[in-house]
């Protein structure tokens, strides 16, 4: 194995297990419960809720109706997952938080794909809400994402040491 991905081996191997452990909270989810059924966790604040997403984040673009939509959004999942990919490469490995936010979100965009080009749908069930507000339905991918779009800014905005400040200008030039 080149040492290129060798040294990315953890980092992969985060983004697999966030797909493993999305498939099975999904597969326990479609196992156990039958659509939109609702099973409250913290009366006021949690619930568990089976729905399928034909949408994007948090349902975005579910009232679209087209042929293509599932195709075109698995097509953008699958570009976002190669994007990550390529930029965790040429990224340094050492850089664990940057390694490790790109991993989060591959990881994510992988089970969500997974779902979509399988059933056409993302299976959703984590519903957040207080009162009358109610977050929409996410899932173990979609906070692996969040988490690692999190962990990409708080990397872009934490201050760089000297060295990697003179290694990013001279790369610029």
């Amino acid at each position: 194995m080149p040492p290129k991905f060798q040294a990315r081996l953890p980092y992969l191997t985060l983004a697999l297990v966030i797909v493993l452990f999305d498939r099975w909270t999904k597969f326990m989810i479609e196992s156990n419960f039958g659509l939109n059924e609702t099973v409250p966790v913290i009366d006021g604040l949690f619930n568990i809720t089976y729905v399928q997403n034909t949408g994007v984040a948090f349902g975005l673009l579910n009232s679209v109706s087209s042929p293509a939509k599932t195709a075109l959004l698995s097509l953008f999942a699958l570009g976002a997952a190669v994007i990550v990919i390529l930029y965790s490469l040429r990224s340094p490995a050492q850089n664990r938080l940057l390694q490790a936010a790109l991993g989060l979100i591959l990881g994510g965009a992988l089970g969500n794909l997974y779902d979509r080009v399988r059933y056409g749908y993302v299976v959703d069930f984590l519903e957040l809400y207080f009162r009358s507000y109610h977050w929409p339905a996410f899932n173990v991918a979609d906070s692996a994402i969040t988490i690692g779009v999190i962990l990409l800014a708080v990397e872009m905005f934490r201050p760089q040491p000297e060295a990697a400040k003179d290694d990013a200008a001279r790369d610029s030039s």
